[in-house]
């Protein structure tokens, strides 16, 4: 089969980003459930917090989430090898290493961007963490820091790290500024040079070379993908998951029917119900799909209920029905009051709402 073929020889052809209080497993369950193929990266674990916090927490995740990959912070051998180990006992497809994150704090534990300047520690790393476990091990990077942002830095990074075992390289095609820009500010502000990533794989053609950096779409990862191995997106995925509806049919050719928002929902409700029966409040888990609707009748009405509603004390699973109810187009009843059975045709949902009604957004 095509999309098992495309899935086993490049996994990494589309992946989520790691998000630091985003791609927690709530939201990774949901992203799931819209795409079979995509690869779902954790948010960034630090090796202190896996070796002395609440290892359990950190490490949940429902096995239907996979392929998924664990990205930890730390540039201790030592440290990074137990938690890769713990890590691919636990059922991680791969660990990640963050060597992209500019923020202060990830400073003052000497991990993420600052050890681009230091791409022998990174490649004792990933050497050790190679010898340990038998998944792979890959590397997330800026293409700079600071002054030191020139291509043969950049180059010397990478092949330095190579050589060390690293087969795998997510390239955020910007360059990290480690005083002065906060880390919403370094993923705006410093230009994407997408041609200084084109280059490192031209110059590399034996590594697989990941895009990331803002891709907003389909249609610009498809464009990337004829340059690079794989293409990784981020917020643009978070603010509006339903653009991975089709992704596995464009990107892996997998022929499965493409759901509905509605389809979607449905089949959402029996891990949110568990979870609701478990203990955990209905908004951490809303808070992840507020971008369901984006740009489509009632979108801002389904944003406005969940933020409202979903935070209250004993906040149940009628907060999203009566929410999804808003969101109807005209159409036989579904599991949601008033919800359709949307039609499809060449994979696109077709919304049965007349033209000229507000899209809410």
């Amino acid at each position: 089969m095509l999309s098992e073929s495309i899935t086993q020889t490049r996994p990494h052809r589309l992946c989520v980003a790691p998000m630091l209080d985003w791609t927690d497993r709530h939201c990774r369950y949901f992203l799931r459930l819209i795409s079979r193929r995509a690869r779902l990266y954790t948010e960034m674990v630090t090796t202190g917090a896996l070796l002395h916090g609440d290892r359990d927490r950190l490490l949940e995740f429902h096995p239907r989430e996979n392929p998924l990959a664990l990205q930890l912070g730390g540039s201790d051998p030592r440290e990074l090898v137990e938690c890769a180990r713990i890590a691919e006992g636990r059922g991680f497809d791969e660990v990640n290493l963050n060597v992209g994150c500019p923020s202060d704090r990830v400073q003052r534990g000497r991990f993420g961007a600052c050890l681009m300047a230091e791409p022998r520690l990174v490649a004792e790393c990933v050497a050790a963490l190679q010898a340990a476990v038998s998944i792979p091990v890959t590397v997330k990077s800026r293409i700079g820091v600071d002054e030191r942002d020139s291509y043969e830095e950049l180059a010397e990074f990478v092949a330095t790290v190579a050589a060390a075992g690293c087969g795998t390289f997510i390239i955020h095609a910007r360059k990290a500024w480690l005083k002065g820009l906060s880390p919403k500010e370094n993923r705006e502000i410093p230009p994407l040079r997408y041609d200084v990533a084109e280059r490192i794989k031209g110059d590399f053609p034996e590594l697989k070379i990941i895009l990331n950096g803002g891709i907003p779409d389909l249609d610009q990862a498809k464009r990337h993908l004829a340059r690079f191995d794989g293409v990784m997106l981020g917020r643009a995925a978070y603010h509006n998951p339903y653009l991975l509806a089709e992704a596995d049919r464009q990107l892996f050719g997998d022929t499965h029917p493409i759901p509905s928002r509605h389809e979607i929902l449905e089949e959402w409700l029996p891990y949110v119900s568990a979870e609701l029966a478990r203990g955990t409040r209905l908004h951490a888990m809303t808070r992840h799909v507020l971008g369901l609707f984006h740009g489509r009748p009632g979108g801002r009405a389904w944003r406005r209920q969940l933020g409202e509603r979903a935070i209250k004390p004993g906040a149940d699973l009628t907060v999203l029905t009566d929410a999804a109810a808003l969101c109807r187009p005209r159409g036989p009843e579904g599991l949601f009051p008033g919800t359709p059975a949307q039609a499809q045709a060449g994979g696109r949902e077709i919304n049965l709402v007349q033209e000229a009604e507000e899209t809410g957004d």
